[in-house]
């Protein structure tokens, strides 16, 4: 495990330079690397791929694109003061977003910077001349790869430019917003070769296997409104017997507890030193403060309405939120943050904690719940109530006021997948946004729940167009 994630420190820094056309096209030094001498070995394929796992960290990075609109758009958290653009930052939390706001454009490029390392692998793969089998499962992963990020950016601006391949400033200047249906069926044929390539079990820790992609597969048939083929892609993953729940939901949030036969992808971090991607969510979640000795950022505090909905009973309230710090004074201070993230043995490094969690983008309870949703079967949604010693939905001293299955698993998955990037994509999918926010007092409307086009791209490329409302 140490070793690969070593590889990742080394790779990101060779591979992110690749990100963008401009410094892709400025050919590296004679001494580095560069795409007319490497993409020769499997070796170097392996750390291309290596490079293109490592865009996870910037899309599901704690003030990511997918936090931003995951969470600060829900009704889970909110932010007050905050380093950085305040006012752009509001604007998520508000539903005030213009199309010139800073953290959209820079939520764009994370997106086309990650696909353009990801393309890359698939271009340099297709001509290569190493094993079938090995060619066969990189492809499937780099598959997954881009329509993990498609399926995310659909849902945030709808039509966005379908890229499958690299492409040269000038072709990605001329290229228009492609229409949602061809993007879906873009992700749709890349998971379903995805499907079949690769294995039930990862050969390396943290890549991609048959269960991640059929997990995408069938949130991306739900998204298309198609419960029953969704329901089949993830009755196949439940009857695989690889996955199941871990017997206690507090010790998910173990630092030390990562890769077990509840997650199904999993973003690896290595905490402990400075050189090793530790992982970011435990500083940026915690109040802005840094008596601690690290500085965090104040993302995604708790709002009392999503700690009231937590049953008296319920212990995922207690492993899910923290109530406060004690500062270097040995005074408490009462503040409510995500708590899932929480590494308080790690060693402060400048004015970073170097924690060692890692980012569960999958997890079997997840599948359990959208099991219920595709088949409306409360039995899997009580298989995760069970874990924590609820009442199942149907039984006495279940509450009543959810007294439907859509409204008992929108309860269900509020609480289990708490501050976990999943509620605003909930709240969409089931055509829930809009009465659910507007009473939490957002001011949301159908326009709004998509995200605008950045400025600088449309002065970049004029035929791109617009999103309505803005």
């Amino acid at each position: 495990m140490k070793k690969i994630i070593q590889y990742l420190v080394v790779v990101s820094s060779l591979f992110l330079t690749w990100g963008c056309k401009e410094s892709f096209l400025d050919l590296a030094p004679i001494s580095n690397p560069n795409a007319g001498n490497f993409y020769k070995t499997k070796a170097d394929f392996d750390l291309a791929a290596t490079a293109a796992y490592t865009t996870l960290y910037t899309v599901y990075d704690a003030q990511g694109p997918i936090s931003y609109v995951g969470e600060l758009m829900g009704d889970n958290v909110t932010i007050n003061a905050i380093p950085g653009n305040q006012a752009d930052k509001w604007q998520f939390r508000d539903y005030t977003i213009t199309p010139a706001n800073t953290m959209v454009y820079q939520f764009w490029q994370n997106f086309y910077k990650s696909l353009y390392n990801v393309n890359l692998v698939l271009d340099k793969l297709e001509g290569a001349d190493l094993d079938a089998a090995y060619k066969t499962k990189l492809r499937g992963e780099m598959l997954f790869l881009r329509s993990l990020y498609y399926y995310n950016m659909v849902q945030i601006w709808g039509e966005v430019p379908l890229v499958t391949r690299t492409l040269t400033a000038a072709e990605a200047q001329a290229l228009p917003r492609t229409p949602v249906a061809e993007i879906n069926a873009q992700i749709m044929k890349d998971l379903t070769e995805a499907k079949s390539a690769l294995p039930v079990t990862a050969t390396v820790v943290g890549r991609a296997t048959k269960g991640a992609v059929q997990t995408l597969l069938g949130k991306q048939y739900l998204v298309m409104g198609d419960k029953t083929n969704a329901g089949k892609e993830f009755l196949e993953v439940y009857n695989s017997k690889q996955y199941s729940l871990l017997p206690s939901f507090a010790s998910l949030w173990d630092p030390k507890t990562k890769n077990t036969k509840e997650s199904i992808f999993e973003i690896q971090y290595l905490g402990g030193s400075p050189t090793s991607p530790f992982s970011t969510y435990y500083r940026e979640f915690f109040p802005s403060t840094n008596v601690l000795g690290f500085y965090g950022s104040g993302m995604n505090q708790v709002v009392d309405n999503v700690w009231n909905e937590f049953e008296a009973k319920d212990s995922r309230k207690q492993a899910s939120i923290d109530t406060g710090f004690v500062d270097a004074k040995g005074t408490f201070n009462a503040a409510r943050f995500p708590k899932k993230w929480a590494d308080k043995t790690a060693p402060v490094v400048g004015q970073n904690i170097a924690a060692n969690n890692n980012f569960i983008v999958f997890r079997y309870a997840d599948l359990l719940l959208l099991l219920t949703e595709a088949t409306g079967d409360a039995k899997y949604m009580n298989e995760v109530r069970a874990r924590v010693g609820l009442p199942a939905y149907g039984e006495s001293g279940y509450p009543q006021k959810y007294n439907t299955v859509a409204l008992a698993l929108e309860h269900e998955r509020r609480m289990e997948l708490a501050f976990e990037f999943h509620r605003w994509f909930d709240l969409k999918r089931t055509n829930r946004a809009i009465p659910v926010l507007k009473e939490k007092g957002k001011s949301v409307t159908e326009e709004k729940l998509l995200l605008p086009i950045p400025t600088f791209v449309r002065d970049q490329n004029a035929i791109i167009t617009q999103n309505k409302g803005y």
